[in-house]
């Protein structure tokens, strides 16, 4: 047995600190004064309130009710209305009493906000949770437990009773054989039976020290080939997947799990303000400029810029002053970031992904049978197209293939031009696109973003960018498509000529440097440097590339490509590297972008659900539910019915047959 003592360091990153030559008595009498008469001198309130630590707020309150013998939490009430009363009287509790208030409100009355139960108890070290039970008792005359057990059910109540304990592992003493055998439990409990045994995941998720379970995913990931969150992906389902989810997320970096919550609750119409109060609130004197950082590397815009955008008034004003400044201004990462930065790219390098198509080849297969089906759907007046999308959307394209051979041998037709004949709009162009192979299919899209006024330089892009050696190859044998590329990417991409392979770490290290030393204004020609390595070069040893970028650096790849570059040369680039790192979350955002909005981008959806739909659609939908909290099935039928609720049905429906295979009797995702 080996036990290692591994240091933790706890440096608090917070944007707020305790106040120099603090008075509270004359704190105490600004905010009267500023609540006196009619109306309220709210951004003297805003200041004073934020410029203050929580331990110096609590003086305040003493001294404010020793000095006017009342109440300053009751008089803000009732000077100060909506969210912006909410912010200002949340920062004048304390954070075991804030938490609490949190918990008793996703609790009390009809329905439970599970999201809010998660968040905290996934998120808070021992001594947190424990002054938060307290504090919930002396306000509330309750038990903590016992309400959360009467309001939830099943393996999530009982993950969130083993939090509510506040009882993990803090000593940072690792035993190496428990690591290995931890890892190994965990996989014997999920991937490697049939069925889970979630009480595995409850012990030891829910009471191993950080360090150790850090070392825990790490060995678990060569035991079962993937990551821990993959394996609770695919093992466990509703709120025990999130909670699971999220604490594997704090385990790993718990201002990154931050960053993730602050983008949800401000993107897309509407903005959580309760959970975007809270976060704020309660990060503020822990480590807000590490989730600021986080979230730079993550959504490529501040924190900042994005809660002004996003806010307004008073309320906008003091969260500003809680986040405590605008990172789009600043270049490098902070440690705690740049070290995040670092451990992504070696998880995305180590991370063996099992993709998962939509797709698959029907069993008891009859090419005969298929193609008298579809003759019969579109002989006579009107067409069957219910017919035509259930027989296309379950072959494979394989089988698709077969069926055009047959048709024409057996019905001695073109099923392609009777296709065209008898349907129309975007079910045509999908259908039609099923049938082609994938190369015919890329070199039509390639034709498709070409004709007309303008080039789609996004489509080229996505196309190229994605395709393997071959599959470039297979599509520039049509030799229209050979002289789009020469004219319009040869400068960005190779003829199918990517080297494949491992990484070379010793390689990796060298092209990182040279890439690092383009920043720094070493090369002539920095788009140059870049382009003959990330064009060149296979996806492993860029996912090394980009590790080592990060330790030369201390930045991350993807901001450097975002500041000091433009145009199609900006967005080659940014594509190579999001798909470098996770092309199933490239393909998720790209399907995002072309739907949300007004109109939707029906040749972008049709062109990624028709080209994945046998490679990684799968991969695809979880990633994009993770994004954005909800399932592309129900962001495709929302956008495309608010947006045309007539013309997209048929499409709707043919995608939607085209990514629910695997989700037989299960929410879509």
């Amino acid at each position: 047995m080996c036990n290692l003592k591994l240091a933790t360091l706890n440096v608090f990153r917070g944007t707020i600190s305790d106040a120099a030559d603090f008075d509270p008595t004359a704190d105490a009498e600004t905010l009267y004064n500023a609540m006196k008469g009619i109306g309220s001198d709210k951004e003297a309130i805003l200041d004073l309130v934020t410029a203050r630590s929580n331990a110096q707020r609590q003086e305040i309150i003493g001294a404010y009710k020793c000095s006017f013998g009342k109440d300053l939490i009751e008089d803000l009430k009732y000077e100060l209305t909506g969210k912006f009363e909410r912010l200002i009287v949340s920062l004048m509790r304390t954070p075991a009493y804030l938490d609490a208030k949190e918990i008793h409100d996703a609790v009390k009355g009809v329905g439970t906000n599970e999201r809010c139960l998660i968040e905290i108890l996934a998120s808070r070290d021992n001594k947190q949770t424990q002054d938060m039970v307290a504090a919930y008792k002396d306000a509330y005359g309750r038990d903590m437990e016992e309400d959360i057990i009467t309001d939830t059910s099943g393996h999530f109540k009982k993950m969130l009773v083993v939090l509510i304990q506040g009882t993990r592992d803090e000593s940072g003493v690792v035993d190496a054989d428990l690591v290995q055998q931890d890892a190994q439990d965990l996989y014997e409990a999920g991937e490697a039976q049939w069925g889970t045994d979630e009480a595995k995941f409850i012990m030891i998720l829910g009471n191993r020290s950080v360090t150790h379970l850090r070392m825990v995913f790490d060995e678990y990931e060569k035991v079962a080939e993937m990551s821990i969150e993959d394996s609770i992906k695919n093992e466990l389902s509703g709120d025990f997947e999130r909670l699971m989810l999220a604490v594997v997320q704090c385990i790993r970096s718990v201002p990154m799990f931050f960053a993730k919550r602050l983008y949800k609750a401000m993107k897309g119409l509407g903005t959580a303000d309760n959970t975007l109060i809270r976060i704020m609130i309660s990060r503020s004197e822990i480590d807000m400029l590490d989730i600021r950082e986080c979230f730079r590397l993550r959504y490529e815009k501040s924190l900042y810029n994005m809660i002004k955008d996003d806010t307004s008034g008073d309320y906008k004003r003091t969260l500003l002053n809680l986040c405590g400044g605008d990172d789009d201004l600043a270049g490098e990462f902070f440690p705690e970031a740049a070290q995040i930065a670092y451990k992504m790219w070696e998880l995305s390098a180590m991370t063996k992904v099992q993709l998962r198509p939509t797709i698959r080849p029907a069993s008891d297969f009859d090419p005969a049978a298929d193609a008298q089906a579809l003759r019969k759907a579109m002989k006579g007046f009107g067409t069957d197209e219910d017919t035509i999308i259930d027989i296309v959307t379950q072959r494979s394209n394989a089988q698709r293939q077969e069926i055009r051979q047959t048709f024409k041998s057996l019905l001695g037709r073109n099923l392609m031009k009777d296709l065209k004949s008898e349907l129309s709009k975007n079910l045509e162009r999908l259908i039609i696109g099923l049938m082609m192979t994938p190369a015919e299919f890329d070199a039509k899209m390639m034709k498709k973003a070409i004709e007309g006024a303008g080039t789609d330089e996004h489509a080229l892009i996505e196309i190229l960018v994605t395709r393997s050696n071959e599959e470039i190859q297979a599509m520039n044998s049509e030799c229209y498509i050979k002289k789009v590329i020469y004219t319009n990417f040869s400068s960005f991409f190779g003829q199918g000529a990517r080297e494949e392979g491992q990484a070379d770490l010793e390689r990796a290290d060298a092209d990182a440097q040279e890439l690092a030393n383009a920043c720094n204004g070493e090369s002539d020609d920095m788009e140059m440097k870049f382009m003959s390595i990330l064009c060149t070069r296979s996806f492993p040893h860029l996912r090394r590339v980009f590790q080592e970028f990060v330790r030369h650096t201390n930045k991350d790849i993807e901001q450097i490509i975002k500041k000091e570059m433009s145009g199609d040369v900006k967005h080659a680039f940014y594509a190579i590297v999001r798909s470098v790192k996770n092309q199933p979350s490239y393909f998720a955002d790209r399907l995002y972008k072309a739907i949300k909005g007004l109109g939707t981008d029906d040749r972008a959806l049709i062109r990624i659900m028709v080209s994945r739909s046998e490679i990684d659609l799968f991969n695809i939908r979880k990633e994009f539910k993770e994004a954005h909290d909800v399932s592309l099935h129900e962001f495709i039928q929302v956008e495309t019915m608010i947006v045309s609720p007539s013309p997209c049905l048929l499409t709707l429906f043919c995608a939607y047959v085209l990514f629910s295979r695997e989700m037989k009797g299960k929410t879509p995702i």
